[in-house]
């Protein structure tokens, strides 16, 4: 793969764990999350390539 490709795709895997863990974060400081676990998926789309994937796993809460 070209360097190109491999440097476009690291910056939008970079903005999308920064940007997914501060909407996280913000959403656990707004609501009673001590003792709870959370169920979390992400969805990477692209279209045009008919392409899909999931990731699921859990969140626990702060204490």
């Amino acid at each position: 793969m070209s360097d190109d490709f491999n440097m476009s795709m690291r910056k939008f895997l970079k903005q999308v764990g920064v940007t997914s863990q501060q909407a996280i974060e913000e959403a656990m400081r707004d609501a009673d999350t001590a003792g709870k676990s959370f169920a979390v998926k992400a969805t990477i789309t692209i279209e045009e390539l008919d392409m899909t994937h999931e990731v699921s796993g859990t969140i626990k809460g702060q204490d």
